[in-house]
């Protein structure tokens, strides 16, 4: 009997400190889905920015043109990039706080603690 041991949090993201990345990594992946897959979704893939086509051209679409939907894809960069700085050490703020979507933040912390495809194989 492990005495004085205790489980994680459901309501709680484990805390990464640069140890353990892989371990974190996994725990955080779940943690992110249950909370809303698109934020996960968001992670994966990157924010989709708002646009518009006007005669065939794609631009960006003005704020004050912004729908509900564009809002709300873009709330839920903010969330992710939220959860991922209250979950890090200062070491690792100080690596991805210039990062400008949850999906750079996300790609820095794994190309920083495991290295890219090419050094994993």
């Amino acid at each position: 009997m492990n005495i004085g041991l205790e489980g994680s949090s459901i309501t709680r993201p484990s805390f990464f400190d640069g140890i353990k990345y892989s371990f974190w990594r996994t725990r955080m992946t779940i943690f992110l889905q249950s909370l809303d897959y698109q934020l996960w979704h968001i992670i994966v893939n990157g924010p989709r920015m708002p646009t518009r086509t006007i005669d065939g051209v794609v631009s960006p679409k003005p704020k004050n043109e912004y729908n509900d939907n564009d809002f709300r894809m873009l709330q839920l960069n903010s969330k992710a990039k939220h959860v991922l700085f209250c979950v890090i050490g200062p070491n690792e703020f100080n690596l991805i706080s210039s990062c400008d979507s949850a999906k750079e933040m996300w790609d820095l912390l794994e190309i920083t603690y495991e290295g890219t495809n090419q050094a994993k194989e």
